[in-house]
C-alpha cells in the first residue's frame, strides 16, 4: 500500500541497512522525517533493527524486507517492495557489502569467499543500480535530478591502503567504475531526472572492518576509524540536499586519516610494548 508523501519527505531505500552504517544511515533519514526501507540478509537482524529504529524515531515509516543484494530475484522483490511501501523512491543508497571472510592474499582464499565477495559487492550493485533506474525513470520527471542513486566504492588511493583481500578491493573499485559508467549511460539516454553518486564513508568501525584482522591492525582501526553515527550525521544531510548528475561524495578528506594515522602509531607502538 502506498503512502501518501509528506511535506519534504523523501522515499529512500538503503540496502544493508540491518546493523553498521547502513542502520546509522537509517536512523538519521528517519530522524529528518524521511521514509524509509532497509534490506539485510538474516531475519532476525532485520527485526531487531526495524524493532529499535522505530523505538528510537517514534511514529516514523520504516519497513524491511529479507533479501540477498546478489540474487536477482531477490532483488526484483526489494524494488517491488520499496516502491509498493514508500511510492516515490528519491534516494537508493547501495550500502550491502562485504569484505570477505579472510583478509590473505588471493591464493589463499576459497572460491566461495571470492564469489560471494564479488558477488554482493559488484553484482548485486550492478544489478540494483538497474532495478533502481526502472523504478526512478517510470516516476514524474524532471529538467535536472530528484532521484539519487549511491554506490558505495574504492578510489584508487583507498584500495591501495585498504589491507583486505584483492576480491574486495577489485569489487570496490569496480563498483566505482559502475557509477561513473552508468552516469555516462543515463545523460546519453537523457534520463535527465536521474543522478548517480559514488558514496566513500572512509574507515567505519563495524565487524566487517575488524573481521580476520591482526590485534595489531584492530588496534589501528580503534584509531583511525569512525563510528557509524558520526559518519551517519556528516553524510546524510549532504545526501538529502544532493543536486547534479555524478559526483563523488566523502565523509572526510584522506588528509584526515593519514593525520590520525600519524597521530595514533605512537599509541599502538606503546601498546605493543
Amino acid at each position: 500500500m502506498k503512502k501518501e508523501k509528506r511535506a519534504n519527505s523523501l522515499g529512500v531505500v538503503i540496502t544493508g541497512g540491518s546493523t553498521g552504517l547502513g542502520y546509522a544511515f537509517a536512523r538519521v533519514f528517519l530522524s529528518s522525517g524521511d521514509r524509509v526501507v532497509i534490506c539485510g540478509r538474516n531475519q532476525q537482524r532485520l527485526d531487531d533493527a526495524l524493532h529499535t529504529l522505530r523505538l528510537a524515531v517514534p511514529n516514523s515509516e520504516v519497513y524491511g524486507i529479507a533479501c540477498d543484494v546478489g540474487d536477482p530475484s531477490s532483488g526484483k522483490l526489494l524494488a517491488s517492495f520499496a516502491t509498493d511501501r514508500l511510492g516515490i523512491i528519491d534516494r537508493w543508497i547501495n550500502n550491502a557489502g562485504t569484505a570477505g571472510q579472510l583478509k590473505r592474499p588471493l591464493w589463499e582464499l576459497h572460491a566461495d569467499d571470492i564469489l560471494e565477495t564479488c558477488t554482493t559487492n559488484l553484482t548485486g550493485s550492478i544489478m540494483l543500480c538497474a532495478e533502481a533506474v526502472r523504478i526512478m525513470d517510470r516516476q514524474p520527471s524532471s529538467p535536472e535530478p530528484r532521484y539519487h542513486i549511491f554506490n558505495m566504492g574504492f578510489s584508487s588511493t583507498g584500495a591501495s591502503l585498504s589491507r583486505s583481500a584483492v576480491s574486495h578491493k577489485a569489487s570496490k573499485r569496480g563498483v566505482a567504475e559502475l557509477t561513473h559508467f552508468l552516469s555516462g549511460e543515463l545523460k546519453t539516454a537523457r534520463k535527465s531526472s536521474i543522478g548517480v553518486h559514488e558514496l566513500s564513508p572512509g574507515l567505519v568501525l563495524t565487524r566487517l572492518l575488524f573481521q580476520d584482522a591482526p590485534e595489531k591492525s584492530i588496534k589501528l582501526f580503534k584509531i583511525i576509524a569512525e563510528r557509524p553515527e558520526k559518519v551517519a550525521s556528516v553524510l546524510v544531510p549532504k545526501i538529502r540536499s544532493i543536486t547534479g548528475y555524478y559526483s563523488r561524495m566523502r565523509y572526510q578528506p584522506l588528509i584526515m586519516t593519514f593525520l590520525r594515522l600519524i597521530i595514533g602509531i605512537p599509541c599502538i607502538i606503546g601498546k605493543g610494548k
